[in-house]
């Protein structure tokens, strides 16, 4: 009973509606390829990365993060950081529609967009954190910047160019589907949608009456072209940094993030599979996505044990007590972890999280 005590207590600490840990400021600045939006939050902490965020199509930085950085148990890591929030060019709120016949950014060009806000923040090193289109940009920026990025968490992504019968398809669903319907599948499960839940009748409601909704497809456009990332898993097209792979049980992605997952180091990367959050694990799991994320941190040395919330102490305990021993290091004695943990230690490990 103690136990289940922890964990409600735990899970039911988001903000107060409206209420914000920090001031926020935005700023745009110029690049090759346009201008682009991104807000900050916090100051600069001495010899510590940004957390640095890129949203997925048919969203932008608050509709895509808020539920999960405004999470109770999340100050606990975003106050040792500072973090910048990006926005895709035309994504922002009352954002402009672009001109007929202007030409979107392609993803990689996209990605050539963030040295433009480091050099203009003068921030040197960042954990990126991004959802399907954002996670696929961060890595194309990663690849390019190894040294830049001294860790990333990726939900949803798909790291693979469209096949000729996937653009094929794309093409056919969209005589039959609007894109606010093309996208809703691409952010959501079938079973969210046919449910369609609170969380489904919102993001429908957002997309459907954007007044933005034509930079939307341009940016959607530019997702649906874009090019193999090429990863090889002992090869040097691989990221280089730890990574922290993330997908719902059933989601759109599930397949694409399980062949990534293959294509990479695996002494560097955790795959973290999490049942009953559908397609946006972000919006509909944030306080299991907050311990995994805080996990994440500390194995890359920035945040102390000491740090860890009372609910954290206790399931470590838990689940260290159940595994064996090899070579001193503590390993799970099944793929499936305890209810919303991740465990600590080196990556390599695939965890399946129930609610």
């Amino acid at each position: 009973m103690a136990e289940l005590q922890e964990v409600h207590i735990t899970e039911e600490k988001p903000l107060l509606p409206g209420q914000t840990p920090e001031a926020a400021k935005t700023h745009s600045v110029e690049t090759p390829y346009g201008s682009v939006t991104f807000t900050v939050y916090g100051t600069p902490k001495p010899k510590r990365p940004a957390i640095f965020t890129y949203h997925d199509v048919g969203l932008n930085y608050k509709t895509c993060f808020k539920p999960l950085f405004d999470f109770g148990d999340m100050q606990e890591i975003i106050k040792n950081f500072v973090r910048v929030h990006v926005e895709a060019p035309g994504m922002e709120e009352g954002a402009p529609v672009f001109p007929l016949g202007y030409q979107y950014p392609s993803l990689d060009q996209l990605a050539d967009m963030i040295p433009a806000i480091l050099q203009y923040l003068n921030f040197s090193t960042i954990i990126g954190v991004g959802v399907g289109a954002g996670a696929y940009i961060l890595s194309r920026f990663a690849l390019l910047n190894p040294d830049v990025v001294e860790g990333l968490v990726l939900i949803n992504i798909d790291c693979n160019a469209k096949g000729w019968m996937d653009w094929a398809a794309h093409k056919l669903t969209g005589l039959t589907s609007s894109i606010s319907e093309m996208i809703l599948e691409h952010l959501f499960s079938q079973d969210e949608l046919s449910g369609d839940s609170e969380l489904v009748q919102r993001y429908r409601d957002i997309i459907m009456h954007a007044p933005n909704l034509e930079n939307i497809e341009l940016f959607w456009n530019s997702y649906n072209n874009r090019r193999d990332l090429h990863f090889e898993r002992r090869g040097d097209a691989t990221l280089k940094c730890p990574v922290m792979l993330v997908v719902g049980d059933q989601a759109p992605y599930e397949d694409a993030v399980v062949e990534c997952n293959s294509k990479l180091d695996p002494t560097k990367t955790s795959f973290l599979k999490m049942a009953d959050s559908g397609g946006q694990p972000q919006l509909t799991q944030p306080g299991k996505l907050t311990e995994a994320f805080k996990y994440f941190v500390q194995g890359m040395g920035y945040m102390a044990s000491s740090c860890m919330t009372r609910l954290s102490r206790s399931r470590t305990a838990s689940l260290t007590s159940r595994a064996s021993i090899d070579n001193g290091r503590p390993r799970a004695a099944s793929q499936s972890s305890e209810p919303g943990i991740v465990p600590s230690g080196s990556p390599g490990h695939t965890m399946e999280v129930s609610s």
